[in-house]
This record gives C-alpha cells, sequence and structure tokens, in this order.
C-alpha cells in the first residue's frame, strides 16, 4: 500500500548523503556516501544502499552493506574512510561501484568494487590505472562519477578549493594562480611541482576521461569540463564555479554536468551535445538553504547550509534532483532529500525549493501525526549569519535537529526561529497540536496569514498542547517561535 513520501526520504536514523540515484530494472537505487548520527567526520567505513520501486516512491528499503573499507587491500590509516561512490552498469552486465579513499586529503587513487546485481555483495575489483599499468593520478582523483553512453564508459571526476566566498578578493588572477600552484596545491594535495605542471588546465576542477571496457583502464587524456574557483575567474563558471561532486546525466541529445559549486550549498548544471567538451554553465538546480531560490540571499537562508552533493534522475516519467542536508548542528550527519524538477523545452532547469514533500507527487495531507524533523525551514537570526558550523563552535542558541536518548526532535529553539513544512493540502477546520518540550508559544502561519498562537505552558517532560484552526487549500505551515526560555519539538499533528 502506498504512503506518503516525506523528506527526508529515508528514515530520520539513516545518514546517506552524497546520493547518486540510478534506476535499474523497475527500482530506483541510492547509492551515497554513509554519515554517523552526530557524527564527527565526514563518511564512514562501508556503503549502504537502499532501492524503491519506481511507482512507489515512498516505500524504500535498506540493500543492506553492500561493501566495506576493509575489502580494498590498500586501505591504511591515511585512507581509511569512502567517500562519495557511484554505480554503472558496464557492457558485460555487471555493475561497477566507484569511490575514493581519504582521511580528508584527496590524494589517493580511484577504486572500483563489482557485483552482479546492483545492490549485492561488492568485490573488490582494482584501480583505475594508466595503459601500462600505472596508477592513474591526474588532476584530483575525488568524487567519481559515471556515464555508460551507448557502450562508451565515461569517468568523471576532481576537485578544488572553495573558499565559499563571492567573489575572490580582488587581487590579479595570476598572482593568485601562482600561490595556488606554489604553496598551496603542493601540501593540500601531496602532489609534486611536476605533476602539478604537468596538467594543461591545472589541477582543480571537473574532469572527464573514457575508461576501456574493462572499466580500470584510461583511455586518452583527461578533459576539463568545468574549472575551479581561481581558474574560473572572467569565465561564465566564475560565480558557480566547481568544487566537487562530479556527476553525468544524459537526455535526449545534451549531457548534463551536475556538481556542487565553490559557495558549497548549491547543487549546478553545465550542458553540451557532448560528453566530454564544450560544456556551457546552466544554473543552479537545488541549495541547501533555498540561496538563490527567487533572489534569496545568503543571510535570507533557509536552514543551516554546508556542502552538497547528488543528481538527477527520471523516475516513471518524472524528473528529481536528488541533495542533501544537515542535522545534529555538524555537516557529518547529513540526510538525504529529494524534489521534483522541470527541464524546460530549451534544455533549462530552474531552481526549486527545498520542501517537505518532494517525493510524494504533491503536497502532505493535512491529517495525522508528522515527526517534527520533516520540517523544510529550521533557522533564527543566527543560522542566517553563520551558515555553516561543520568546523565552527556549536552555538545553544541555533535551533538544529537532533537525536538524544534514542529520540530525534528540533532542539534549541529560542527568540525569532521559524519551523516551516512545505506543503499540506488543508481541508477545512483542523486541531493542530505541538508535542514540545520547555515553555514559550508558537505562531501558527499558513503562508503570511497568522491562524493562531498555541500557548506552552512550561514542561519538563513531553507535553502536547494545540489550537483549533479553520484554513483550505495548499500552504506552508510555518511555526514562529516566541519565549524568553528555549524548547524542543519532537511532532506535529491535525486531528
Amino acid at each position: 500500500m502506498k504512503r506518503q513520501a516525506l523528506n527526508p526520504y529515508l528514515p530520520l536514523n539513516v545518514y546517506i548523503p552524497d546520493g547518486e540515484p540510478h534506476v535499474f530494472g523497475d527500482r530506483v537505487y541510492v547509492f551515497g556516501s554513509h554519515d554517523a548520527e552526530n557524527g564527527t567526520a565526514f563518511c564512514m567505513l562501508d556503503y549502504e544502499a537502499f532501492s524503491a520501486p519506481v511507482d512507489d516512491l515512498s516505500d524504500w528499503r535498506s540493500e543492506g552493506i553492500i561493501y566495506r573499507a576493509d575489502q580494498d587491500p590498500g586501505r591504511d590509516e591515511k585512507n581509511r574512510y569512502m567517500y562519495a561512490p557511484d554505480v554503472v552498469r558496464g557492457n558485460d552486465g555487471r555493475y561497477y561501484l566507484y569511490y575514493a579513499m581519504s582521511g580528508g586529503h584527496f590524494t589517493g587513487p580511484i577504486h572500483v568494487a563489482v557485483c552482479d546485481t546492483p545492490a549485492g555483495k561488492y568485490r573488490y575489483y582494482g584501480e583505475v590505472r594508466n595503459p601500462d599499468g600505472s596508477t592513474f593520478d591526474r588532476c584530483i582523483t575525488f568524487d567519481p562519477g559515471l556515464l555508460n553512453d551507448n557502450g562508451r564508459i565515461y569517468l568523471y571526476y576532481g576537485w578544488a578549493i572553495g573558499t565559499g566566498l563571492q567573489p575572490l578578493p580582488k587581487l590579479p588572477k595570476k598572482f593568485i594562480k601562482w600561490m595556488h600552484t606554489r604553496f598551496i596545491e603542493p601540501k593540500l594535495f601531496e602532489k609534486t611541482r611536476e605533476q602539478i605542471a604537468r596538467e594543461p588546465y591545472g589541477i582543480e576542477g571537473g574532469n572527464v576521461v573514457e575508461l576501456e571496457d574493462d572499466m580500470l583502464t584510461v583511455k586518452g587524456e583527461p578533459r576539463r569540463l568545468a574549472p575551479g574557483q581561481v581558474d574560473a575567474i572572467g569565465t561564465e563558471f566564475e560565480h558557480h564555479a566547481f568544487f566537487e561532486a562530479s556527476s553525468m546525466r544524459k537526455v535526449g541529445d545534451t549531457y548534463y554536468y551536475i556538481y556542487s559549486s565553490h559557495l558549497h550549498h548549491e547543487l549546478c548544471y553545465a550542458t553540451s551535445k557532448y560528453p566530454d567538451r564544450d560544456f556551457k554553465f546552466g544554473g543552479v538546480i537545488v541549495s541547501n538553504g533555498d540561496i538563490g531560490y527567487r533572489g534569496r540571499t545568503p543571510e535570507q537562508r533557509l536552514a543551516m547550509t554546508g556542502n552538497d552533493h547528488g543528481s538527477t534522475e527520471e523516475i516513471n516519467g518524472q524528473w528529481y534532483i536528488f541533495y542533501h542536508r544537515h542535522t545534529n548542528k555538524t555537516s557529518f550527519s547529513r540526510q538525504g532529500c529529494a524534489e521534483q524538477i522541470e527541464i524546460l523545452p530549451d534544455g533549462s532547469i530552474p531552481q526549486v525549493e527545498m520542501t517537505s514533500c518532494g517525493l510524494n507527487g504533491g503536497p502532505l495531507a493535512a491529517a495525522g501525526e508528522y515527526a517534527a524533523p520533516v520540517c523544510c525551514n529550521l533557522y533564527n537570526s543566527r543560522i542566517r549569519k553563520s551558515g555553516h558550523t561543520a568546523f565552527g563552535k556549536k552555538t545553544s542558541r541555533m535551533p538544529a535537529i537532533c537525536c538524544k536518548g534514542g529520540e530525534r526532535y528540533i532542539e534549541d529553539i529560542c527568540e525569532d526561529t521559524v519551523i516551516g513544512y512545505k506543503y499540506f493540502a488543508f481541508t477545512g477546520a483542523k486541531r493542530l497540536s505541538v508535542c514540545y518540550r520547555g515553555g514559550g508559544s508558537f505562531t501558527v502561519k499558513a503562508d503570511d496569514a497568522v491562524l493562531g498562537r498555541i500557548e506552552l505552558p512550561r514542561a519538563g517532560a513531553w507535553q502536547t498542547a494545540g489550537i483549533p484552526i479553520t484554513v483550505k487549500g495548499v500552504h506552508a505551515l510555518y511555526l514562529v517561535y516566541g519565549g524568553e526560555e528555549k524548547c524542543e519539538l519532537k511532532s506535529i499533528r491535525f486531528d
């Protein structure tokens, strides 16, 4: 029986960021990294895959652990974590999983595992190599993405320093480039000056190289598809330069290169009529703070922002963008979300907003109970000022989705906090209740219209309070907190 599909689309105790969606047969599979709840580092030591029927995107199931870091013979203390993977079906009918291992240095090779089924038990296969058998180490071999284009296998990869600044300080481009190649790149990427100098486009950016049918051996020279932040100065990519997360999709006769920009919070795209050259910047598809959507500025972000990674996929005739959000006041506990997108006749993809009902095919019913963490907007003035807290000091004056004592809820709701759910289909008179701890009040709004205020008598244990509301049609629901103390929210309920 079909249920409603919510964001995040996987259970609230699951943290699968960097999701690459692929339809194989009658199921859609998501392959991604594996974060920990309340994590302290990017990615973990295994890959867990999830899948759903193409005609029921509410029915996700775990396929179990499909591959473990300790299966890689080259794993050591320096190369211990498995970062964002991708899977492609080879010309032999088998499935190949590509990944990079790291401890934060971005210097290792791209590894490959193989399996007879999309989400079975993968086994180690080898590493991407040059025709002479040596390790392929051109540019920065990180974040692999694959495309089987009518039998031709393309490997997309790369990384670049992403400052998050827009724009870079006003210094001559030649000076900034010299600083990077002379001091920053050799140390960060552990490359010699000779290795850096051999790359005609520099080492930072998004690249492609074709593979032989053995799925390991490169064929020809790598090509640059999108420049990193320094090389993008003065180009059409300047304000959305390549950072990481290479992914390629083919729609008709057009190739869409999806990537994360140097601003971190957004997934962008570039298009071409070729899989390996002549890409033109297209635009932003999604931001995990809704920055840029209808002109929204970084200071108007609607959620904590941080790195983003994902891709598009057509599922049962509808295109979607898969991305991830940040929870637990860190960027090490990321959860997968998805939204419907539209590819217009001219090939462009308008930016979409974050919602609570991305895979649902429409608004959620204003009936029954919803866990508070399915909110798509969660912010106050501190989040709007800081945006990204992965490497900064956590503050108790910033609301966040959390897990404590095995319970998942919104904590540290304090002055000027806004909690938003998009969208609900309202049918008239209801009673809206909240399950909370703490005290204060929630002003309830449907879009901009105030429906009433829920008073929250001081409670040390979970308590419920509510008000009658009357509203019809499809609207966003907002809870705006008021009070001098702090509050926690576990769920909302319509009766």
